[in-house]
């Protein structure tokens, strides 16, 4: 049992239980709190509930060591760190009202010089909304709180290397939580610490997402061309790789994951005017799982009139990024729902490699379906379809597998 946690983090998915356990193992007190009983429960027996290299041996040895410990209330601290999702309402506009549940189930236990961080991704002023709302609630804390924001910057598949290693971007509400954050980062993470205003912090987040989205647009509009002029996009944008100033992304089947395709709405949503290439790139990769959605129902019809039978189809990948187990946001799940609302009595065999059963999908191993399938659609490219041996198969490659 932690007698007196140092940390309380609060939001135990992705990001909080990777940072949680990092800072655990720097022999600090962590009390980790979720909602969800179940998530509390196997963490507090050593496990873990998400898929992340070495995440499972930090946890087991944190709460084995007596450094973290999970709960579904919070408990007094010194540093709170909010970490938890901010989803949207109707028409993409961001929800932070999980950031002020969060927010609100501590205020009882703040004191004066206390640190309160957000890391949630949040619409630009936030981190100033819930200052404003906690000294609402304990005027008596104005100004002897330090506040600040500090978005994560990680990527799935290697999150515990990169919250150690990747620099961050911290920005208080004044200069003093500016110092304060600061400090209580610089006992677990290597890499740089840039100090700005929590307002520039919540930006950066936001446009660092936006930035790698409209790079995305790019190649998927390029690939739309490309289909349309017969020219092999993989092959174009390799050989136009090769002027030293171009360096075009991959086109996929879309866009997905909690950052990416996300994080773009909040800034269109409060600056819609001046938002225009940004909300046109969300739309132009929302669009391309549509019509990726579309080419699988023309192979399958194309099929049907030249072999007079229905074909089988092997839907190649679920997750939004290769290699890894994160459905979420998912534009290959979009696709995999999609082409199954248009089925009439085809065959279909739906491929993750990375999970072992789903909900809503029957899995089928991946070779498996690629032995039987007539139509093979390629979603994402994962490392064990790329050496599939395919032969008289009809071939939809969305991902650049088999380049």
């Amino acid at each position: 049992m932690i007698s007196e946690p140092k940390v309380v983090m609060i939001g135990l998915g992705y990001i909080g239980l990777p940072t949680a356990a990092l800072i655990a193992q720097n022999k600090t007190y962590v009390h980790g709190v979720d909602i969800n009983a179940d998530v509390v429960e196997t963490i507090n027996k050593g496990k873990v509930h998400i898929v992340e290299p070495d995440l499972d041996k930090a946890v087991s040895d944190a709460v084995s060591e007596g450094f973290l410990q999970a709960d579904t209330k919070p408990v007094q601290a010194n540093t709170y760190l909010i970490v938890v999702p901010t989803p949207f309402k109707a028409k993409n506009e961001p929800d932070i009202s999980f950031v002020e549940a969060a927010t609100k189930s501590i205020i009882p236990l703040l004191k004066e010089g206390d640190l309160y961080i957000i890391e949630s991704t949040s619409p630009i002023g936030t981190t100033e909304k819930m200052v404003d709302f906690i000294y609402q609630e304990r005027p008596e804390l104005k100004g002897k709180l330090n506040a600040a924001y500090c978005p994560e910057r990680v990527l799935p598949g290697n999150v515990m290397h990169e919250l150690v290693h990747n620099d961050r971007v911290i920005g208080g509400v004044n200069e003093k939580s500016t110092d304060k954050a600061i400090s209580f980062y610089k006992e677990f993470i290597k890499g740089d610490l840039h100090r700005t205003n929590a307002r520039t912090a919540e930006m950066c987040k936001l446009v660092e997402n936006s930035s790698r989205d409209v790079q995305i647009a790019f190649a998927n509009e390029l690939s739309l061309i490309c289909d349309k002029a017969d020219i092999d996009v993989w092959e174009l944008i390799k050989l136009a790789n090769k002027h030293p100033r171009v360096n075009i992304l991959q086109p996929g089947c879309g866009v997905g994951g909690h950052c990416i395709a996300v994080d773009p709405y909040f800034i269109v949503a409060d600056y819609p005017m001046e938002s225009k290439i940004i909300g046109a790139a969300r739309e132009i990769n929302n669009y391309k799982s549509f019509w990726c959605a579309e080419k699988v129902q023309t192979a399958k019809l194309e099929f049907e009139l030249k072999h007079g039978r229905k074909p089988s189809i092997a839907i190649m990948g679920l997750a939004f990024k290769p290699n890894i187990d994160d459905l979420r946001e998912s534009p290959a799940k979009y696709i995999a729902q999609k082409v199954l609302q248009n089925a009439n009595n085809e065959e279909y065999f739906i491929v993750e490699p990375n999970i072992e059963s789903h909900k809503i999908f029957k899995l089928t191993n991946y070779q498996t379906a690629a032995d039987k399938a007539d139509i093979v659609v390629f979603l994402v490219a994962h490392n064990e379809f790329k050496n599939l041996k395919l032969k008289d198969k009809v071939i939809l490659d969305f991902c650049g597998v088999l380049t």
